[in-house]
């Protein structure tokens, strides 16, 4: 059974539900705002919430809003990055997409999204040598937790990607590697998110399911960076892994994620 751990945190101020009704159907609900986000995009009250009027295709409409939050200096950084939108229930997503939105439009519309990491360990060269972690350091001009360590890889499934896509793709832009020069690939776990967002001008909010993968990454193999957000990799121990997560030099998905490595051992 894959292990769920889940990490939350209240909004900073009040969220109202976000709603989405495509032509005559049922309004979906989609995400949450604060009532400034609201009022910007000149949304119709609707159930103690609000609601997105759209056309059968709402890719149009949601591009509009998100280049108004744009415009009203309401979000981060912008990305040109597709992102899927889910229908949900209790902050479960439901289903195929019902849209795609600009990535950086996503926390201050509380829109669930979808993210892979890479938890990958170094072969032990003898029974009785402890692995090590191999991790990376985050660009210095990176959005989100710059110059902070975290797991192999870590990325975003876009609305062009499928989970294992998402796995592929985002190993070999982060570290170069491709996933059949790996060794025992496997699903290890799913780390739900929900924080306040430290983008979108302080009026977004992060809920993010997290698919983690573990693999063993052989000897005489090393991570390259491609896509120039990455500092450098290193090869640690869990000692120091422990060690630089209590001084808070992690993200916080990587600490979560790394916990089972961080246990001391027994005696």
């Amino acid at each position: 059974m894959t292990d769920l751990l889940r990490y939350q945190r209240a909004p900073l101020q009040a969220r109202d539900p976000l709603w989405l009704r495509i032509g005559a159907a049922a309004p979906l609900r989609i995400g949450s705002v604060v009532p400034e986000v609201a009022h910007a995009l000149a949304l119709a009250s609707f159930e103690a919430g609000w609601c997105i009027h759209a056309f059968s295709r709402p890719d149009a409409t949601l591009a509009t809003l998100a280049q108004t939050l744009r415009e009203r200096g309401l979000l981060g950084a912008w990305r040109d990055e597709l992102l899927p939108v889910h229908a949900e229930s209790e902050g479960v997503q439901l289903g195929e997409p019902v849209g795609r939105i600009e990535r950086a439009a996503v926390r201050a519309l509380g829109i669930a999204t979808r993210a892979v990491h890479l938890h990958g360990v170094s072969a032990s060269l003898r029974e009785d040598e402890p692995h090590r972690v191999w991790v990376q350091l985050r660009s210095l001009d990176k959005a989100n937790d710059p110059g902070l360590w975290d797991t192999l890889m870590g990325g975003m499934v876009s609305a062009a990607d499928t989970l294992e896509q998402a796995l592929a793709r985002e190993t070999w832009e982060e570290a170069g590697l491709r996933l059949d020069a790996l060794h025992d690939v496997a699903h290890a776990g799913v780390l739900e998110i929900r924080k306040p967002s430290d983008v979108a001008s302080g009026v977004g909010y992060t809920v993010e399911r997290i698919d983690w993968y573990r693999c063993t990454v052989p000897a005489g193999i090393e991570p390259i960076n491609q896509d120039g957000e990455v500092e450098r990799f290193e090869l640690v121990s869990p000692d120091r892994v422990r060690a630089d997560v209590a001084a808070g030099r992690y993200t916080l998905e990587a600490a979560l994620i790394l916990a089972p490595d961080l246990v001391q051992p027994a005696g």
